[in-house]
């Protein structure tokens, strides 16, 4: 027997709240010498220690903002905006999943768009996260045990009517070939770009920083490549990044600079850099952890255009008066 509509969204519901206070527990210094949440702080430590990427802070992020996303209104208004037909959920199909691991909870939203429209989730998880969708899998068979029925994580995806599959462009070669045959989503690399016109206000330079430091660097909506304009004075840019600062704390973030620094200076490149933030002119999209692309333009209609061109590599952009 299926599980209600109202069953599901009740149950993603539950686990928003859950996810909330998640990310208290994580954040607050106190809650870690307490034996009550020792269970959370050992899957925390241990993700950290099999993705040193997954920090604390990084974790608690990604709970504390899918939770706000959690709940009955936002998760009826979303479906409903699909318009989906009476009975759609009658026949639950199985989905499988290749799931990323660059960022904490990266593959939530393949897990909450199968399982709450009815159908059976199959997931093959990254080698460096094998733990956090476990652990809401779990969380979420708690507030409705007939969810165990549809949840399955596995090493070789097997039974299945439909694929989505998230990892790089070399990667997307090998999912086309294989799972090509199926209906299926296949992502490959995306980036995300900002863009300059001379102007920009404190507040976007700041906000920018978020976009450009967040989970440092590693997702696809993390800007790796500025777009400004000719003759454009980086020391407003960098003295709104300063108290950003705190990444070279984060020792593979810190090999990350000091390499790329390093690598730059023995071959002559020119860039320029602020203590932990490389910034090198650069056509391409992707930069490297620790690097930031820039491009200069001279007119907008011709850089609108080549946005346009590029747009399957260009995940979302930040931008300011254009």
């Amino acid at each position: 027997m299926s599980i209600s509509l109202e069953k599901r969204i009740s149950s993603f519901s539950r686990l928003g709240s859950a996810f909330l206070v998640i990310a208290n527990v994580l954040e607050s210094p106190e809650a870690e010498s307490s034996s009550e949440h020792m269970d959370l702080f050992n899957i925390q430590r241990q993700c950290t220690v099999m993705n040193p990427w997954f920090s604390k802070a990084n974790i608690a992020f990604a709970f504390r903002n899918w939770s706000y996303l959690l709940n009955e209104k936002s998760l009826s208004e979303w479906l409903m905006s699909y318009k989906l037909s009476p009975g759609f959920d009658n026949q639950a199909r199985s989905i499988a999943v290749i799931n990323a691991g660059n960022i904490p909870l990266v593959g939530f939203h393949d897990f909450l768009s199968i399982l709450i429209t009815g159908n059976r989730y199959i997931a093959k998880n990254a080698s460096d996260d094998k733990l956090l969708l476990p652990f809401v899998a779990d969380l979420l068979i708690n507030y409705e045990p007939e969810f165990k029925n549809y949840i399955q994580f596995a090493d070789r995806l097997s039974d299945f009517e439909a694929v989505i599959a998230t990892g790089s462009n070399n990667s997307s070669r090998y999912f086309e070939y294989y799972f090509g045959k199926h209906p299926h989503v296949i992502r490959k690399n995306r980036n995300g770009v900002a863009i300059f016109d001379g102007e920009d206000t404190k507040n976007f330079l700041n906000e920018l920083g978020d976009d450009v430091f967040r989970f440092y660097g590693l997702g696809c909506r993390n800007v790796s490549k500025l777009y400004v304009p000719d003759g454009y004075d980086f020391d407003e840019f960098f003295k709104s990044m300063y108290d950003r600062s705190e990444v070279m704390q984060h020792n593979k973030y810190m090999n990350n600079f000091e390499h790329h620094n390093a690598v730059l200076l023995l071959k002559q490149i020119p860039f320029l850099q602020n203590g932990f933030l490389i910034l090198m002119e650069n056509k391409e999209l992707a930069s490297p952890v620790a690097v930031l692309n820039y491009e200069y333009y001279s007119d907008k209609t011709t850089l609108k255009n080549h946005l346009i061109e590029n747009r399957e590599n260009i995940q979302c952009l930040s931008l300011i008066h254009i």
